[in-house]
């Protein structure tokens, strides 16, 4: 279980905003979806249960212990895997590879293949591939959801993963998490603004402003989402505000 308690994160420029206001959150559900509008400090938090940026106050929790200034890397060793917007390219890295490195153990093409497979993705005609400009945002998407599978790891969080692709792959990329969500033995933590991604979460968390203004079962959470009067923002697959 991840937990949150009192987090905050000030931004110490000329302007000094407050990005995240006394969070208190725990995840310990298979899948979270946390949504708002945006500039509300969504990815802000998703880049600090990572440990890519540290709060200002507060403590967080992973299974009872304080990883607050724990390093990205002693993170990734504990369990916590990180998805970013936009995957990275790695020129003269192969799909297997990444698949490789990411698992951290020395694992076979036919275990490579089946990961790709589960993804969606023709284990044939991307093993070899290099992790480069050749692909399209879909496939890298789908390859890094095959790495963080690869990985096992206790919380994978995804950092709005339907960014910058289009409708066809972010219909496949549902599928591909909703089957995340019947197979994994950890959480799942998805950053998204997308009503088709929170319909499958069993938590639905939302930030505004820097603050959680609501969370609980999806069943309770949507139906003020859905009629409220934020704007929404556009993208494929219908969205709820944002």
């Amino acid at each position: 279980m991840l937990e949150l308690r009192d987090i905050s994160y000030h931004v110490d420029d000329e302007k000094g905003k407050d990005i995240l206001n006394h969070i208190n959150l725990k995840i310990e559900d298979r899948f979270t979806a946390i949504t708002g509008p945006n500039g509300g400090g969504k990815s802000t938090l998703a880049k600090m249960i990572a440990g890519i940026i540290q709060p200002t106050e507060g403590k967080i929790y992973m299974d009872g212990e304080d990883i607050t200034n724990m390093s990205i890397t002693d993170r990734a060793r504990l369990g916590i895997s990180f998805a970013f917007q936009q995957p990275v390219r790695f020129k003269g890295i192969t799909v297997f590879d990444l698949i490789r490195l990411a698992s951290g153990k020395n694992v076979s093409i036919e275990d490579a293949c089946q990961y790709l497979s589960e993804v969606g993705l023709c284990a044939r005609d991307y093993i070899k591939r290099e992790v480069n400009g050749s692909l399209s945002g879909g496939e890298l998407k789908r390859i890094e959801i095959a790495t963080v599978m690869a990985r096992g790891t206790k919380l994978s969080v995804f950092d709005e993963p339907e960014a910058g692709i289009d409708l066809w792959s972010f219909q496949n990329l549902i599928q591909v998490f909703e089957q995340m969500h019947e197979k994994t033995n950890g959480s799942i933590v998805i950053i998204s603004h997308q009503e088709r991604i929170l319909n499958i979460a069993d938590k639905v968390v939302v930030i505004a402003n820097g603050s959680v203004t609501a969370q609980g079962k999806k069943e309770d959470i949507l139906p003020g989402l859905l009629n409220g009067n934020m704007n929404c923002r556009h993208k494929a697959g219908g969205c709820i505000h944002g």
